[in-house]
């Protein structure tokens, strides 16, 4: 596995096109190796899995944890070797955006939706950074974690509309044993609060289990877990299409859900069919 931190460093060591690229921010976690471990099935012994760690500070609001979001490079290259990765791109700050970037990525109506309420701007630095780092990778396929399942659907609209020419492959969210969504902010939770944020996952599988009768059942059997919650402050519980527009009729659906347990802000999401 090799280390590159500078632009000219990746380029000279991606001479052979890597096939696959897993962008993350670092505090590597086993849903972080899920992804590493579904991108090498993907390409197999003969393809190269490339592993992006850089901590973006576009798309960080300025009352946001940008100064204290974990910082794990050591841990993070042993999962990294583990899971069979090739190569590691680390760039710093200064190396990715040597000057404030005048041009960036416009994420449609979409990013002022849902998490773009609560954090105006993220989509835009999300998308910009994703775009630079897939220009920089050239990869044949991207894949992202379904927690962050607007970030990933607006990656692949900006994807589908620039004609980037890769595949975007969504992995499903990896639990602990609790149902808990696995996340590098949940280091920041002490026991209580590590129990309080199990009510995101039960109000998500309450929601599930209405979707026999309706989206207003699965609206008010979710939303009654999230008001009986103590310590628990609900940004949004929504109910959309799978590409996240309006629910039209029986079928697929996606729900959605973002809350402050204590001083940190988790979200997170689950599939439901409707009838």
């Amino acid at each position: 596995m090799r280390l590159t931190q500078t632009k000219a460093e990746l380029r000279a060591a991606t001479a052979v096109r890597p096939r696959a690229v897993v962008m993350t921010m670092g505090a590597l976690h086993d849903g972080h190796a899920a992804l590493l471990a579904d991108a090498r099935e993907r390409v197999g012994p003969e393809g190269s899995v490339v592993l992006t760690i850089f901590v973006n500070p576009l798309q960080f609001g300025p009352s946001e944890d940008f100064e204290r979001y974990p910082r794990t490079l050591a841990s993070d290259l042993a999962v990294a070797k583990n899971e069979g990765v090739d190569l590691v791109f680390n760039p710093s700050r200064e190396e990715l955006y040597p000057t404030e970037p005048s041009i960036t990525v416009h994420p449609g109506p979409l990013a002022d939706e849902l998490e773009g309420t609560f954090r105006p701007g993220h989509f835009g630095g999300m998308l910009t950074v994703v775009s630079k780092l897939l220009h920089l990778t050239a990869p044949d396929i991207a894949l992202f974690g379904e927690k962050d399942y607007q970030q990933l659907t607006l990656i692949r609209e900006m994807v589908a509309d620039l004609d980037f020419g890769v595949d975007i492959i969504g992995v499903p969210t990896v639990r602990e044993p609790d149902g808990l969504a696995l996340s590098s902010r949940n280091r920041y939770l002490d026991e209580d609060e590590r129990r309080e944020a199990l009510v995101l996952h039960r109000a998500l599988n309450a929601g599930a289990k209405a979707g026999g009768f309706g989206p207003e059942a699965v609206l008010k059997a979710a939303r009654d877990e999230l008001n009986a919650a103590k310590g628990v402050e609900v940004d949004y519980f929504a109910l959309r299409a799978p590409d996240l527009g309006p629910v039209v009729g029986p079928g697929e659906a996606r729900m959605l859900v973002a809350a402050r347990v204590g001083g940190t802000r988790l979200i997170d999401n689950m599939a439901v069919t409707l009838r």
